[in-house]
């Protein structure tokens, strides 16, 4: 890619103490992401895929390395990043069902990020349905009351209140069946093309890899073990690891 990245990350470390000593869950890690690219980022579960997400969302603060967004640096603590940074990062997460809270109707959890991340042209929550394909009767309904997809369409829904340029999707269809993968696939690349996202996908699935990524960055213990064009990595992987999970199917 040739141009500047927008959301770039130098050699990230977290360490947590854990109950056996000190925990190294991210060593070192580098990464960019381009204006209007799908990066996926694959690893087996505790390879620090997750932990890399929650850094970028300042929701675990890193305990080294640097964070930029749009050639700006990035606070490493989402507390103490001006607004107009925090409505260009979104999240979707994995567990739907775990991310909302169950007494709160549709209407209600999208209209919280609209409150927290207010601008002058912020999409009303029937808006936001419309945006991934869901009516506006589903508004007064609450999260048990939804399928898993349209759950999960909620939760992309909440991602855009921002408007944000970058989207963290972190296993955002491992817990739906494959043909509500499918649709949810189908939506975030159309999402990308209408609104030139910058989408950063957060997988164990090579198959998955394989339909929406541009390039991807292979993690392991922690650290990236081989990036790079999707082509290339997983036609003609470098790593051993990489060639790991290939074989293996993930």
């Amino acid at each position: 890619m040739t141009a500047p990245p927008l959301l770039a990350v130098d050699e990230a470390g977290v360490v947590f103490d854990g109950p056996h000593g000190r925990v190294e869950a991210l060593r070192g890690v580098s990464l960019r992401l381009h204006p209007a690219e799908v990066l996926a980022v694959v690893g087996e579960s505790g390879s620090g895929k997750s932990t890399l997400a929650r850094v970028l969302m300042g929701m675990v603060p890193a305990s080294s390395g640097r964070l930029a967004l749009d050639g700006e640096a990035l606070a490493l603590d989402a507390r103490a990043r001006p607004l107009r940074q925090r409505r260009q990062i979104g999240m979707v997460f994995q567990d739907s069902a775990a991310a909302f809270d169950p007494r709160f109707s549709v209407e209600r959890i999208l209209r919280e990020p609209l409150a927290l991340l207010a601008h002058d042209d912020a999409p009303s929550p029937r808006a936001l349905l419309d945006s991934v394909g869901l009516p506006a009767s589903l508004l007064e309904r609450r999260p048990h009351e939804l399928s898993g997809g349209q759950r999960q369409r909620v939760g992309i829904a909440r991602a855009l209140a921002g408007r944000p340029r970058v989207l963290i999707c972190d296993e955002a269809v491992s817990a739906l069946d494959v043909s509500v993968q499918a649709q949810i696939l189908n939506l975030l690349v159309e999402l990308q093309a209408t609104h030139g996202l910058a989408i950063l996908f957060i997988t164990h699935d090579l198959a998955v890899v394989s339909y929406i990524a541009d390039r991807v960055a292979v993690m392991r213990g922690g650290e990236i073990v081989e990036s790079g064009e999707l082509a290339q990595v997983i036609d003609r992987p470098a790593h051993d690891y990489t060639r790991h999970l290939l074989a293996a199917g993930l």
